[in-house]
């Protein structure tokens, strides 16, 4: 069988901060419409600008530098995969460990890696949902979920699924792609505030969509924010927590079930 670990929708992470690239054209887990209004816009920049005297394409090189040296980072936001809302919600070192969530749809299922070693543990609506968009029969969906019912899915290196969830917590594969675009349509728009750090906004606008990339004037000018509106998939992701330990612990024993365990003909 095919992981239901390594269902597309968790692939979508994977691209999270590959979209962040600067100007770059939407991704195929594209943006979707932020869970609120957004965050608030207040004005605020520090004195003397940093970025004074830059223009914004030198902006845009000087903030994917930053971000491609962090050592950890967080990402927080709302995509979009194949018409489906995904909450995400990583942290992810540089060492391959990562922990947080995914929500698809009304679905929900909480991940962590350590040691090359995956634990996922989803309610019965993502189990289902997981499933149901592999094409797994109904009457086979059922035994499945009452096996991981409340229990971590435990996918070993070499499992059918393991090497996809590596690409979600490799902070490197994360960024590689990060800034490859042009970014030669930027321009600088109005300084405002991210979770109380003052950025600087880079915007760009294309085919009725308009992409707003907010980078930190305090401390490292990593990518805090980007904002996409207009067009078919407005959205918003936010990096935070640069640099932080991300600990992760693994589920005790006896919440686990050994992915071997589950029929090698169904597929997830």
């Amino acid at each position: 069988m095919r992981s239901q670990s390594s269902h597309r929708k968790l692939r979508a992470a994977a691209v999270v901060c590959a979209a962040v690239a600067v100007a770059g054209p939407a991704p195929a887990a594209a943006w979707a419409a932020p869970a609120a209004a957004g965050p608030a816009a207040a004005p605020a920049a520090p004195s003397p600008d940093p970025f004074d005297g830059l223009t914004p394409e030198q902006i845009a090189d000087r903030a994917v530098d930053a971000t491609r040296s962090a050592d950890s980072l967080r990402m927080t936001g709302r995509v979009v995969s194949e018409g489906q809302d995904l909450d995400v919600d990583f942290s992810v070192d540089d060492q391959g460990s990562c922990r947080g969530r995914i929500g698809v749809d009304d679905g929900d299922a909480e991940l962590r890696r350590l040691d090359g070693v995956t634990y996922l543990k989803g309610d019965e609506a993502f189990w289902r949902i997981s499933m149901t968009e592999q094409g797994v029969p109904e009457n086979e969906i059922a035994p499945v979920i009452e096996l991981v019912k409340g229990r971590w899915l435990k996918i070993a290196p070499g499992q059918a699924g393991s090497a996809d969830l590596g690409e979600v917590c490799d902070l490197d594969s994360l960024l590689d792609d990060l800034g490859k675009d042009d970014r030669s349509g930027l321009t600088r728009g109005p300084d405002r505030e991210v979770d109380r750090t003052p950025v600087a906004t880079l915007v760009e606008k294309e085919s009725g969509e308009t992409t707003t990339v907010s980078v930190a004037q305090e401390g490292k000018p990593y990518i805090r924010q980007v904002v996409r509106t207009g067009g078919d998939e407005p959205g918003s992701m936010t990096l935070s927590e640069f640099d932080r330990p991300v600990r992760v612990t693994a589920p005790p024993a006896d919440e686990t079930v050994d992915l071997s365990r589950l029929d090698p003909g169904t597929r997830a």
